[in-house]
């Protein structure tokens, strides 16, 4: 980094002792997808640590990322510079009871913040279904359950403390910086370093969760009665079946009820043998369809009951790495833009060399926000997600995929989830948020100096003209 030449030795001095990961150390995402070496990897213990990160960054012509976990399967956490990692900020700071809210530190998991917001009789209103996030990570893509009443979990934030890139320290909520607030609370991490946030939560409750099979026919001719048909509803298209699992959940004073399962069905065959089956269709694709016929057979055709509480209910397994890529369209365009994609894989599966996928595909809702970069924003919205796995890390054929997925995504008006690696860019971007100019603008504003513009915020939110 040729930067680091115009460091003083007390700036020298300053960064190796937040040194937290030895130099030439690389970061590798979750699904180990992207990948990048920081110049440095430095553990602040507090804002004041952060502040001067950044009066240095801005002196020395450096950059400055933020992560948690790097769960996201894209190059959005990725930099070559400095990469912050948060963990050491994940105190408490205040617990309204009145109020049902918690003010945490940014860095704090979401596993841990369960167990934080459990001792208080709260908990979160709808959650994604992994917990391995930081709150702040989490947030700064717009982050989301399935609840058609419940918004993402940016829209659960009610104030935060942002650092900018000039160190300045800025709190913010619905009265004051209102517009920064309705820009950070899905920042991409391009406004600045969020410290604390103040999060809106419930007393703490049970699901009881039913999950049913279900023809994808009747998914596609009633998906808003489906979506409305519990609190919580998520569905699994398995392609080449012609069916799919309904989940559904609602709140309950039942007792606890584990679901029906066993090491063999759940473990073993779940994840050890499909990796192996999926390893092997690298070689012999037009396995596929006879694939997804068994596993939908032997792990979702049976219906299935269980009552937890409710951070257990909403969790499941992510064991396999994959690529993944998510979109959000209107829920009135869902059945028409699930049609399509129907009409495409079962299209490519009737060609000898035509593309074969890996099931399923996940449908979840949200409702509308005001968070300026949601993909609800102003809209409530059916997510469907396409994922390719990597069995044993290993590349498997994808982009044909993706690129049908996204056309088709596009003519029903979809906006890409900002957590995953997608081909829409600035003027794409434009047209599909309302507020993306006020974004950019606030952006400007926020990082006079780009001390976080890394390649992903280059390629996608600075304007083509901008280097």
């Amino acid at each position: 980094m040729s930067s680091s030449l115009q460091l003083s030795e007390t700036d020298k001095k300053f960064l190796e002792n937040l040194r937290c990961k030895p130099k030439g150390t690389r970061f590798h995402n979750w699904a180990r997808t992207f990948t990048s070496r920081p110049a440095y990897f430095l553990a602040p213990e507090c804002e004041r640590d952060i502040i001067e990160i950044i009066q240095i960054a801005v002196r020395c012509g450096l950059s400055i990322k933020a992560i948690g976990s790097g769960h996201s399967p894209s190059d959005i956490a990725c930099t070559d510079s400095i990469m912050l990692v948060m963990d050491k900020l994940r105190r408490v700071i205040a617990y309204d009871a009145n109020a049902c809210t918690l003010t945490v530190e940014s860095g704090i998991r979401l596993h841990d913040l369960h167990q934080v917001l459990g001792q208080r009789n709260m908990a979160l209103s709808d959650l994604c279904c992994i917990s391995d996030q930081s709150i702040a990570g989490a947030i700064a893509t717009a982050t989301h359950g399935s609840g058609i009443g419940f918004g993402d979990l940016s829209s659960m934030i009610t104030h935060l403390i942002l650092i900018d890139g000039t160190g300045k320290r800025v709190e913010c909520d619905q009265q004051n910086n209102m517009d920064l607030f309705n820009a950070a609370r899905c920042s991409l991490g391009a406004l600045g370093i969020i410290t604390q946030v103040t999060i809106k939560c419930e007393p703490a409750f049970k699901l009881h969760a039913v999950q049913k099979p279900i023809t994808l026919d009747e998914v596609i001719s009633d998906i808003d009665g489906i979506a409305r048909s519990a609190e919580h509803v998520r569905i699994w298209w398995f392609q080449y079946t012609e069916y799919a699992s309904v989940w559904r959940a609602n709140r309950t004073s039942m007792e606890n009820k584990s679901p029906k399962g066993s090491f063999i069905r759940d473990r073993l065959y779940g994840h050890h043998i499909l990796q192996l089956q999926l390893y092997k269709a690298r070689f012999t694709p037009n396995d596929m369809p006879r694939l997804a016929r068994k596993h939908f057979q032997r792990g979702f055709m049976n219906e299935k009951e269980w009552v937890g509480d409710s951070h257990r209910v909403f969790s499941y397994d992510c064991l396999l790495k994959q690529y993944v890529n998510e979109w959000a369209v209107p829920l009135d365009q869902a059945s028409s833009a699930l049609q399509q994609l129907r009409g495409w894989i079962n299209g490519q599966s009737r060609e000898s060399n035509g593309a074969r996928v890996h099931f399923p595909i996940e449908v979840r809702f949200v409702q509308e926000s005001n968070t300026w970069l949601s993909p609800a924003y102003r809209r409530t919205v059916c997510f469907i997600s396409i994922t390719m796995f990597r069995p044993y890390q290993k590349p498997v054929p994808y982009k044909e995929y993706w690129q049908a997925f996204e056309d088709i995504m596009r003519t029903h008006q979809g906006r890409p989830h900002w957590a995953k690696a997608y081909g829409m860019f600035y003027h794409d971007l434009q047209r599909a948020y309302p507020k993306f100019d006020d974004f950019v603008r606030m952006r400007e504003t926020c990082d006079p100096h780009d001390v976080f513009v890394n390649n992903y915020i280059r390629r996608h939110i600075l304007p083509p003209s901008q280097p």
